[in-house]
């Protein structure tokens, strides 16, 4: 969780985080969680909170109905619910949702990160690319979101790494891969060229640490890179872009994607996802006549 105290102008005074995500806050009590946080920060009684991510969600705080693409960013920030019983005006912003029978999605808290990108607003398509646990590729035409994929990149490789065969090869250089790793660029590529094949290469990464010495470091690497590089060629298939991709994103995962972009040869243009999602928070304040 992230909270920000933000001056008149959207930029911020002070910040708080925690690991008091949705399953936590339920036990504790969101309101109780937001009104530590709020006190800590020094924040007024009256002061209004907006809201985005998973307080929004079904098992949340209060479900946030999802708006249905094709869909506006500006009316989706337009369309923050209000929670009943604070004495402040607390409204939490609606995730997005693809009825697709053969791609249904979900996504809350990226369509803020969205909205806060101040290009994706404007006439045009783009395309989008929001790494994470679980990565989001998202298509945008004159500001409207007409459709977004998921991929649970980071969990596997969370799974792979922690409850699978591959954990005996990659050791403790899980939590170290190097962007200028050489077996990364190397598993990004075959992730790329090879996808029918993915299993099978996640394999070799155990077979390669038995007969072929190959570090639980580069073991890590390439584990990453196959799982990166089929993600990016999946993606750019179903989502192919007349220019650069917009890249959100921060830290070791963003550089990741970086150097896995270049291995690709996809152009790609950078966007802070913090700051995104902290300016689409502020414009929603403002499009619900919560702050002038």
């Amino acid at each position: 969780m992230r909270v920000w105290l933000l001056d008149a102008k959207g930029e911020p005074l002070g910040e708080r985080r925690s690991d008091e995500g949705m399953l936590c806050a339920a036990g504790i009590g969101f309101k109780n969680v937001l009104d530590r946080h709020l006190a800590e920060l020094g924040a007024p009684d009256n002061l209004p909170v907006i809201i985005c991510g998973m307080a929004g969600a079904r098992q949340g705080w209060i479900e946030a109905p999802y708006v249905e693409t094709p869909a506006l960013l500006d009316a989706v920030l337009g369309g923050a619910i209000s929670v009943p019983g604070n004495s402040r005006d607390v409204r939490i912003i609606p995730g997005l949702a693809q009825r697709d029978a053969d791609a249904p999605d979900v996504m809350r808290g990226e369509e803020t990160q969205l909205a806060g990108i101040a290009e994706l607003r404007q006439p045009g398509s783009h395309v989008v690319c929001m790494p994470g646990t679980h990565s989001k590729w998202v298509s945008i035409k004159d500001g409207a979101v007409t459709g977004f994929g998921t991929w649970m990149t980071g969990e596997l490789y969370s799974i792979l790494t922690q409850q699978s065969v591959l954990k005996h090869s990659v050791g403790g250089g899980a939590n170290a891969v190097l962007v200028s790793s050489e077996a990364f660029a190397t598993g990004v590529e075959t992730g790329l060229t090879d996808r029918a094949d993915l299993t099978s290469h996640l394999f070799g990464i155990r077979a390669g640490g038995l007969l072929l010495g190959l570090r639980p470091e580069d073991a890590a690497a390439r584990l990453s890179g196959l799982l990166i590089g089929a993600e990016i060629g999946a993606a750019e298939r179903r989502y192919p872009a007349t220019g650069p991709v917009v890249l959100v994103g921060s830290g070791l995962m963003y550089n990741l994607y970086e150097r896995a972009f270049e291995v690709a040869g996809i152009e790609a243009r950078r966007a802070d996802a913090e700051n995104a999602v902290r300016y689409g928070l502020f414009d929603a304040a403002k499009r619900c006549g919560m702050i002038g």
